[in-house]
């Protein structure tokens, strides 16, 4: 496993610098780093939108085209908004 092969380079010795050789002792020590480390949430890849710039899109809409992945006409939308 492409896994258990970096997770062994990455970490083969313990807290005390000892060399740490079997699997179970590896994932121990690779799980107490990852609890140990400052991890912060990323920023959402979508930022959010806001009202204004979903009721312009609603408007570029072309009329009677087939609706895509969803079934909800482009007419229906412009209706609604």
């Amino acid at each position: 496993m492409a896994l258990r092969r970096v997770i062994s380079l990455e970490y083969r010795k313990d807290e005390k610098g000892d060399l740490v050789t079997d699997s179970h002792s590896i994932l121990a020590r690779w799980r107490n780093h990852v609890r140990q480390a400052d991890i912060h949430t990323a920023q959402p890849l979508v930022p959010k939108l806001s009202d204004f710039k979903v009721e312009l899109a609603i408007e570029k809409l072309k009329s009677h085209k087939s609706p895509g992945t969803d079934p909800i006409p482009a007419e229906v939308m412009k209706a609604g908004s």
